[in-house]
Order: C-alpha cells, then structure tokens, then sequence
C-alpha cells in the first residue's frame, strides 16, 4: 500500500500553492500546541521545490513553532487545571504528563530543546513547562534552538541534496513512513 508516496506528491503540489508559506505557517504553530503533523512534511518538499528560499521557509517555520511553542505554554500555565487536566484525562495521556513532568524535574531546559529537535511531541512539553511554571525565557531559547536546528538541517538535506535528495526520499518515503509509524507505536508501548 502506498500511502506515503501518495502523501508526498500531495506534499509537493501544496508547496507550489501560492500560499504555501502561510500554510507552512499555521502548520508549524499549531503543531507546537495541538496538531499531530510535524511542520516538516511541508517544510522538506517546499525546500525542495524552492531551494532558492530554503532558508526563508526554514526560518518561518522555527518561527512559527516558537510562536505556537509561546502559546502552548500559556495555554499549560493559565488553563491547564480547567482545560487540559480534564483531557489529558480522557484521553489517557495521564502518564505521558508524569513521564514529562519527571523528566523536567530532572533535565530542566534540556527537555525542551531535545523536544524541539527530536520527533519527540512538541506540543507535550510545550504545555508542561507552562503547567509546570519554567522560566518562560529559557524555554524560548531552548524552544528557538531546538526548533532552528531540526528545521534548517531539515531545508539544508533539500537545499544541497536536490534532485539526487528527491530520488533517494522518493525511493524510500514508504519505509522512512511506515518506519516512523512502527517506531511511534513502539514509543507509545514503552510509554504508557
């Protein structure tokens, strides 16, 4: 079934949209609070298509995530008691937010910065250091690095690699998709 590969060439049409950015945007802020898909599966094929502006959309991109970074803290700071309690609850993730509030106790803001360059959920840790009250100006930093780095290697690999990038990707979307379900199934059975 070849799903990914599908989602791809959908990827690469969206980026030639000429609202391309803003959507790259609004996927990129709303990922660091509540969305499920990274900013990457527009970013990667953007940067691709465009390798004159790689930089540009890897920079709105980390902006925008910071951005929605900010807000997620907020929304964990002041509305996580009446708002987000209730559906961490419901929908089972009650241990994923002890396992992230234990793992700030002990790392502090390296957990955000590891967060925002791994395929680790953003969005979990950026509601937490709001729940949690972390100083509001290394989780920025933490959150612009973290986020910066991921997003520019991100446009560099689609910006250098070209054409023998987009051959490589193309032939192996399927297994690097079906790869990053397997694993996510994984990390949510040692995790829960």
């Amino acid at each position: 079934m070849k799903v990914f590969d599908t989602l791809y060439t959908l990827c690469l049409k969206w980026a030639q949209h000429k609202h391309a950015e803003k959507y790259l945007a609004g996927l990129s802020c709303s990922e660091s609070m509540f969305f499920p898909i990274p900013p990457d599966v527009m970013l990667a094929p953007m940067a691709l298509s465009q390798p004159e502006k790689a930089w540009r959309f890897a920079l709105v991109t980390t902006v925008a995530s910071v951005i929605g970074g900010i807000l997620g803290y907020i929304l964990g700071y002041f509305a996580f008691e009446s708002f987000i309690q209730p559906l961490v609850v419901e929908m089972g993730y009650q241990s994923k937010l002890n396992q992230a509030s234990l793992w700030f106790e002990e790392y502090g803001v390296w957990v955000v910065f590891l967060a925002g360059f791994s395929p680790i959920p953003y969005k979990v840790f950026t509601i937490s250091a709001g729940f949690l009250q972390m100083a509001i100006l290394p989780f920025i930093v933490a959150s612009a690095i973290g986020r910066g780095l991921r997003f520019f290697l991100v446009a560099a690999l689609m910006k250098y690699g070209g054409p023998m990038m987009e051959a490589k990707l193309r032939k192996y979307i399927e297994v690097i998709g079906w790869g990053t379900v397997a694993a996510a199934v994984v990390l949510y059975l040692i995790f829960r």
